[in-house]
């Protein structure tokens, strides 16, 4: 945290971190109740604002999907007094409009996945329930969409982003069925970032890189993780490009709806709350437990 102020996250691939912008970096190993983040967070200050890098899949892509332990990532990020997540991740397109590098804000998920129970902090004898008909904060959304448009980048602002399970890609089927859904983009990764972001009462929006048709487009071939990868570079100084741009202009005051997300959440008598599970979730709870 820079002289008070409330820091901001990033979550994504490993080129990410590597801005000739950042200055004082350092590496923060983190234990958390819920096991170890991705890897260690690489702190810095980026256009004067102190900001932390999480490689989502580890450094050299060590992590498939299934594997990634959410909790243990955001709860790592609250703990260093991140109020805003900006996500960096690869998707591939449901629909003929969005083109590989092109970029996608989400405004809206579908949950395709299967393991729910690491997607929220609570339980052992504390109940909350997030309000999620809005899952990305709107304000941080369009920020990031007026970086995007002042750079001459190809963002659309708003759509629906499918999570599935992986680590394995869509059939055909399953694809042609995503897009008579009207989903937009599909990845393996996002959704449960947001449901804990939320939970942690952090802002969090996403740069949904596009990376391929999935497979729908029978024309095209099938994704692969080679075409993936093709993409990424490209994907990754497009990223940076916005990040350079929008950082400085994120308030430094957590004010925003998000900020109080847990006020109408909790349900839990805070008398019998136990104490174990406060402790738990020191850095969510810290405003309600004094």
């Amino acid at each position: 945290m820079k002289d008070g102020v409330p820091a901001i996250g990033i979550i994504g691939g490993s080129g990410l971190y590597q801005m000739e912008q950042m200055v004082g970096v350092t590496e923060h190993k983190i234990d958390t109740p819920f096991g170890p983040p991705s890897d260690a967070l690489i702190g810095g200050t980026l256009q004067d604002r102190q900001v932390y890098f999480l490689p989502r899949h580890a450094r050299g892509h060590r992590i498939l999907p299934h594997e990634l332990n959410h909790r243990a990532n955001i709860w790592a990020l609250r703990s260093l007094n991140v109020r805003w997540i900006i996500c960096v991740t690869a998707v591939g397109s449901l629909q003929e409009k969005y083109a590989p590098r092109d970029v996608l804000l989400p405004s809206q998920f579908y949950d395709r996945t299967s393991t729910r129970t690491g997607h929220t902090f609570f339980g052992e004898g504390i109940a909350a329930h997030i309000s999620f008909a809005d899952p990305i904060s709107t304000q941080l959304r369009n920020m990031l969409f007026e970086s995007a448009r002042s750079l001459g980048i190809n963002a659309h602002n708003g759509g629906t982003y499918v999570n599935m399970d992986g680590p394995a890609f869509s059939t055909r089927a399953e694809s042609e069925l995503n897009r008579r859904h009207g989903f937009d983009v599909i990845g393996m990764t996002n959704l449960p970032e947001a449901k804990l972001a939320r939970e942690a009462e952090i802002a969090l929006a996403t740069m949904a890189m596009i990376t391929d048709y999935d497979c729908w487009k029978v024309e095209e071939e099938p994704v692969s993780a080679q075409t993936v990868f093709g993409h990424l570079t490209a994907n990754a100084d497009t990223a940076k490009r916005i990040l350079v741009d929008v950082i400085p202009r994120i308030p430094t005051k957590p004010d925003w709806p998000e900020h109080s997300a847990l006020d109408a959440a909790l349900t839990t008598e805070r008398k019998l709350w136990p104490r174990s599970t406060i402790d738990k979730l020191g850095p969510i709870l810290a405003r309600f437990a004094g």
